[in-house]
């Protein structure tokens, strides 16, 4: 990772957790928007026999998560794809994963303070689809009974904006963990575990 671009964060850990606890048998998996790789090598750890495609569409992220790959011993099972995971062509249309994760920038271009670094503006910022694009490309490469973990914000805006991309996806919402990192403050974001309806 950079000093001064995206570091990997306690929701990487934690959705890689958490897709990995509710599907530890996986064989296939796809992690989303993967960035630096943090998200796709931690589930690599957590599912030795699994082969793995991420996609990430920043090339300085493709550039360090290809080098980590290198470094942990994971070219052989490890798939890094450039490019925008909504384009034609980066997914082939017949590619199922039993376990998809996904780490979603949280907040709409004209939200917030915006970094000045483009690394790091990018993982914040929904500069390249939202959380409902996640959950439509998710929904369309699950494999039957396959689970998608993401982690995203639990105030109320947010909350109605994950489930309406769920819904609109075909997915279900099946479990959800809020997140607290403070004792005695509310929890500001959750981990969640969808299907399709179809499955379930």
């Amino acid at each position: 990772q950079l000093r001064a671009g995206h570091r990997f964060s306690t929701d990487d850990i934690l959705t890689a957790w958490y897709g990995t606890s509710w599907c530890p048998t996986a064989c296939t998996a796809l992690d989303l928007g993967s960035g630096i790789g943090t998200v796709g090598m931690i589930c690599a750890w957590r599912l030795p026999g699994a082969r793995f495609v991420t996609v990430e569409a920043q090339r300085e992220s493709v550039a360090l998560a290809t080098k980590s790959a290198r470094y942990n011993g994971l070219t052989d099972r490890y798939d890094l794809r450039e490019g925008d995971f909504r384009e034609f062509g980066i997914l082939r249309p017949d590619e199922r994963f039993e376990l998809i994760t996904g780490s979603p920038p949280y907040y709409p271009p004209a939200a917030g303070v915006k970094s000045d670094h483009p690394q790091r503006l990018a993982c914040r910022f929904e500069l390249r689809g939202t959380v409902a694009d996640y959950c439509g490309t998710a929904a369309k490469h699950l494999a039957p009974g396959g689970f998608f973990a993401c982690v995203f914000p639990t105030d109320t805006l947010q909350l109605a904006r994950i489930e309406a991309g769920a819904k609109a996806a075909g997915l279900v919402i099946v479990r959800r963990r809020p997140v607290v990192f403070r004792e005695g403050e509310p929890p500001l974001i959750a981990l969640f575990g969808l299907m399709r309806s179809e499955d379930l």
